[in-house]
């Protein structure tokens, strides 16, 4: 928590909630400045292990905190770190922490963590869920999603897509964990994607159905779909609709072997989807029992992706993917060592890559999907001096230290201004 206090800009604010048999604010929402940035070492540095494990009220605090700001900065998050079993018997209310709009990026720590949960939080909110075996990891951990959270650069992304021709329809639209809708006969979709940190990307892949070629008019270009974003600009605040693009296709008459070329960058997709399926599936079986029915399920997936185009060509996130995929079936060994690694190594992996975003797991905080900004961060954590306020500051191993932290970002530029939740005039920003 000093990383990612002492890394904060002036225009940044920062709320941190503990929980434990009962949740506490440690400080309402305060400017990252010099003298906010000192109240929140003293604050965090105070922390103790104590009592059990509340999730739930740690969770509904902190989104409170929130809900409840006076100064609205447009980019807000939740960083969730939990080490317990949940005490509560309350369950979380996965439409509501939807219907909020708050990614919440959720850190399962130590062996007594609850992965189920955690998952089930971040991908009901367009968060992640990084699982961190080793105590060093989890300031990397929290570096990273700090980069990101840092660098958003488009907010509320839709995906829209039109068919061009009344007999051309979508069949499918696979987005991984994002939510899609297809209407009108299937003659329009779309797919929700969220915010996007700089250099990311976002690929899904799109089914249609095309009729056969009426009257022979071959060799014309069919026109397929159109394709457009709309999405909120964090900078300027208005919302921005991108032109449309067209799909075509030829229709020739004749289609030669040399020109049937499998395009590596749909295959790819096709893999990565293909891949995070098995993953769902061994977990599935895993949590059943059933070991050698999941080690089936991981080792046919690899056979069917090792001999695909995007394979033979050497693809980053083919050799990626079948990397992952070693490395979940060594955690399936026993049930005992699935039960305290495994499944949370293999949650961790399907968020990534159902949602095309970075995710700390076991002992690394290396990723398919790492952005420069996450990168420099990380890397900037590892070299990090602690302030010297926060001499006492640490990660407590006792499993009933829980800590929530609710971040609503700003980015450099942009308007804005108003009163913070600590009474401290907020400077320009997001």
């Amino acid at each position: 928590m000093g990383f990612v206090i002492q890394n904060l800009g002036p225009s940044d604010r920062l709320s941190v909630v503990s929980f434990s048999s009962i949740s506490r604010r440690l400080f309402p929402l305060l400017l990252m400045t010099d003298y906010g940035k000192q109240c929140a070492l003293q604050a965090v540095s105070s922390l103790v292990a104590d009592g059990v494990t509340n999730t739930v009220e740690g969770l509904k605090k902190g989104t409170k905190v929130i809900e409840d700001r006076k100064h609205k900065n447009h980019v807000r998050s939740i960083m969730l770190l939990s080490d317990g079993q949940d005490s509560n018997t309350k369950t979380i209310n996965l439409k509501e922490i939807s219907r909020l709009g708050i990614p919440v990026h959720t850190f399962a720590f130590g062996a007594d963590h609850d992965p189920i949960m955690l998952h089930s939080i971040a991908e009901g909110s367009k968060g992640t869920l990084s699982f961190i075996e080793a105590e060093g990891l989890i300031q990397d951990a929290f570096a990273q999603c700090i980069g990101g959270l840092l660098s958003v650069v488009v907010q509320d992304l839709q995906v829209h897509i039109q068919s061009l021709d009344p007999y051309v329809s979508i069949s499918h639209l696979k987005a991984g964990s994002y939510s899609t809708c297809l209407t009108g006969d299937n003659q329009t979709g779309s797919a929700a994607i969220g915010n996007l940190y700089a250099d990311e990307a976002r690929d899904f892949l799109v089914l249609v159905n095309i009729p056969v070629v009426a009257g022979g008019n071959f060799d014309d270009q069919m026109k397929l779909v159109s394709v457009w974003c709309v999405y909120k600009d964090p900078f300027i605040i208005e919302s921005v609709t991108t032109e449309a693009i067209e799909v075509k296709l030829q229709r020739p008459e004749m289609v030669n072997e040399e020109d049937m070329v499998v395009s590596i960058e749909v295959d790819r997709q096709k893999k990565r989807l293909q891949a995070a399926e098995a993953m769902s599936n061994s977990r599935a079986a895993a949590g059943r029992g059933d070991l050698p029915t999941a080690w089936s399920i991981i080792d046919g997936c690899r056979m069917q992706l090792s001999d695909t185009a995007s394979a033979h060509a050497g693809d980053k996130l083919s050799v990626h993917l079948d990397f992952e995929l070693q490395e979940v079936r060594s955690r399936m060994e026993s049930q005992e060592i699935y039960e305290s690694t495994g499944r949370g190594y293999l949650l961790s992996e399907i968020c990534s890559q159902e949602s095309q975003k970075a995710t700390a797991r076991g002992d690394s905080t290396e990723s398919i999907y790492q952005t420069a900004s996450m990168s420099k961060m990380v890397q900037q954590s590892r070299a990090f001096v602690p302030n010297p306020l926060a001499h006492n500051l640490g990660t407590v191993s006792s499993s009933s230290t829980s800590l929530l932290s609710t971040l609503p970002m700003t980015s450099n530029g942009g308007g804005g201004g108003g009163t913070a939740d600590d009474g401290n005039k907020a400077s320009n920003g997001i």
